[in-house]
């Protein structure tokens, strides 16, 4: 059996993290998100994959090449036009047999719940959500699907569609005859819902463990769920009075400077440069070829690589791009004074606790400040004690 993993989007609504890659190669506790959900189709047992790639499709070709160093086999087909999920699939027509698996490459599902939703008929993995109405909703009759439908204001339950699917050949005569929906694309479910008005069964799988990534504060919450993956190992180089507590992977080439404290769960990639006198707290991952200088505080964050925090700065529940250089006294905050739920781009994050999302290339000045639940676009400047708050648009300057 072969994985279809659809990994053709941008993550409109991850911006501005996906200005530079789709949405399916940012990084949580060090790795992509494809390579997690691709680990997890190994353990299944699937060891054939067909990646559906478009936008930035080089980061992802280049990061995986065929497969060899997962240890797996790895087709690509492109769609070059962002067209809907029935559009990606029909691309895959003749690479597949008539059985196969079909999972949306920016969320992340375990072996066992793969597992699940592989044996037996046509099937479709489902979970229960507080907040169906972000999602397509599933209409049940004891394990039979009845109906599949987008996004609905009123939704009839709170089961959704988890993106894991059991299909075979006859999927692409049905997306042969899919319209295009309101959203003006070839909607999968649509095919599934001619399928099923046709009298073919599909099955519904409840599913346990489904990580979804929809906005860029969600890679958080993503990254402390995936810790407990973590297998601590140090292949770096550790100089007196460098204290490491609990489950810490530093990666080969790392030093840790002297007076360092680590509280794991922690990440730390290769070729990074730590201390002296950092704290990094739990939760944390460091991406490669980052400097964390002298008496920077780090906190369940992800730092992306080739990332500068040289000294004397904060960094709380935040997303750090790639190529970004912190000045000195760089101060995030992360708390309202009211102690609600943080806002970012208009929309309440559900954290209470939450610093702020800085794309790739920022650079700030000695003694800039954020504000929490600040957004700020690619190559942003923010000058020598400058305050940042709300959505700031990429390339902007700010004094």
């Amino acid at each position: 059996m072969k994985a279809v993993i659809l990994a053709a989007g941008e993550g409109k609504r991850m911006r501005p993290l996906t200005y530079e890659r789709p949405k399916v190669m940012l990084p949580i506790t060090g790795k992509p998100i494809l390579e997690h959900l691709l680990e997890e189709v190994k353990r299944a047992g699937i060891n054939e994959f067909v990646f559906v790639v478009g936008y930035h499709d080089e980061t992802i070709r280049d990061y995986f090449g065929n497969g060899a160093d997962q240890d797996v086999s790895i087709q690509y087909v492109t769609q070059k036009a962002q067209l809907g999920t029935a559009d990606a699939l029909m691309r895959t027509e003749k690479l597949v047999e008539d059985k196969f698996i079909m999972l949306n490459g920016d969320t992340i599902v375990s072996a066992e719940d793969i597992k699940q939703v592989i044996t037996g008929e046509l099937s479709l993995g489902v979970i229960e959500v507080p907040n169906p109405e972000e999602y397509g909703v599933v209409e049940t009759e004891g394990e039979k699907i009845l109906r599949i439908h987008e996004k609905m204001s009123s939704p009839p339950s709170n089961l959704i569609n988890a993106g894991v699917y059991l299909l075979n050949a006859s999927i692409f005569t049905a997306l042969t005859k899919t319209a295009k929906s309101k959203r003006g694309e070839f909607e999968l479910t649509d095919s599934l819902q001619l399928l099923i008005d046709e009298g073919q069964s599909i099955y519904c799988k409840r599913i346990e463990r489904w990580i979804d990534v929809s906005y860029p504060w969600d890679l958080l919450a993503a990254n402390t769920a995936l810790m407990d993956k973590i297998k601590p190992a140090n292949k770096g180089e550790l100089e007196e009075n460098v204290r490491l507590k609990g489950k810490v992977l530093i990666g080969a080439g790392t030093t840790l400077k002297s007076g360092t404290y680590i509280e794991g769960p922690v990440v730390i990639g290769e070729n990074c440069e730590i201390g002296p006198n950092s704290y990094i707290r739990p939760n944390t991952t460091v991406g490669d070829n980052c400097h964390i200088g002298n008496a920077v505080e780090i906190k369940a964050s992800v730092i992306m690589d080739n990332t500068n925090i040289p000294h004397l700065s904060y960094v709380g529940d935040s997303v750090i791009g790639s190529r970004c250089n912190l000045g000195a006294g760089t101060n995030i905050a992360n708390l309202r004074f009211d102690n609600a739920h943080v806002r970012a781009k208009g929309l309440d994050t559900g954290r209470r606790k939450f610093g702020a999302i800085i794309s790739d290339g920022v650079r700030t000045g000695i003694n800039a400040s954020i504000d929490a639940g600040s957004i700020i676009g690619n190559d942003t400047l923010l000058g020598p004690g400058a305050f940042a708050s709300g959505h700031i648009e990429k390339n902007a300057r700010i004094f």
